[in-house]
């Protein structure tokens, strides 16, 4: 099963054939070119991002108050822990006014399209994935990518089983395989393995795909709240 999520190569140790279980998902080579394209498309949106998220951090100064950012730990790649930066949509104090709500097949909750923590306001932002937009300062930290499995809970995570976490060798991003073929209309954990298809089948050319499925997905708004 491992040798099926990596370019496992055979290497030779004191004339014993070894598999490298650990070998990375993405090669040296993809990783940097990965890296300079999320840094140099991150750079030339900056242009649009910045006045965008200036007009939407004063929308929510002005009919929900401070704070403007919502801030989450999150497991990146290989583990990591780190904050996920985005704006705020839900009231203050959510995470204190958790909705219990389970799935008909008993797993793990989901996002609630009528979850009464959200704000107006916030229904707008994530209609449009305004909410997203500081993600951005998180791909210039390298802490995600542009494309990439979707930041993770820690304590979803936990629960994971030891396929799932093959979703944690490349870095999170901001936009991904799941959210082109499903979004939020899809219940927990049931996009891992669209984040495992994106990690075995990566590419350059599949990243641009993403990325332009993703602009058509986010002008329909399907599945987003």
């Amino acid at each position: 099963l491992d040798l099926s999520f990596a370019e496992t190569k055979v290497e030779d140790f004191y004339g014993i054939p070894m598999l490298d279980l650990r070998a990375v998902a993405l090669s040296e080579f993809d990783q940097l070119i990965k890296r300079i394209f999320d840094i140099g498309f991150t750079l030339l949106a900056m242009i649009i991002i910045l006045p965008l998220m200036l007009i939407t951090g004063l929308l929510i100064a002005l009919f929900d108050g401070f704070p403007i950012f919502f801030n989450q730990e999150r497991v990146g790649q290989n583990g990591k822990i780190f904050k996920v930066h985005k704006f705020r949509t839900m009231i203050k104090n959510a995470d204190h006014q958790q909705v219990k709500e389970e799935e008909t097949n008993g797993d793990a909750p989901h996002k609630s399209r009528n979850d009464p923590r959200v704000t107006k306001l916030g229904r707008v932002l994530r209609r449009l994935s305004l909410d997203e937009l500081p993600q951005f300062f998180n791909v210039l930290a390298g802490d995600m990518s542009i494309v990439g499995p979707r930041p993770e809970l820690p304590h979803l995570v936990d629960q994971y089983e030891r396929w799932q976490r093959k979703r944690l060798t490349v870095l999170p991003g901001i936009t991904g395989w799941w959210q082109v073929t499903g979004r939020s209309d899809k219940m927990m954990h049931l996009h891992t393995e669209d984040d495992i298809y994106y990690v075995q089948n990566y590419s350059i050319w599949l990243d641009f795909q993403i990325i332009i499925r993703t602009l058509w997905v986010v002008i329909i708004g399907r599945g987003a709240f």
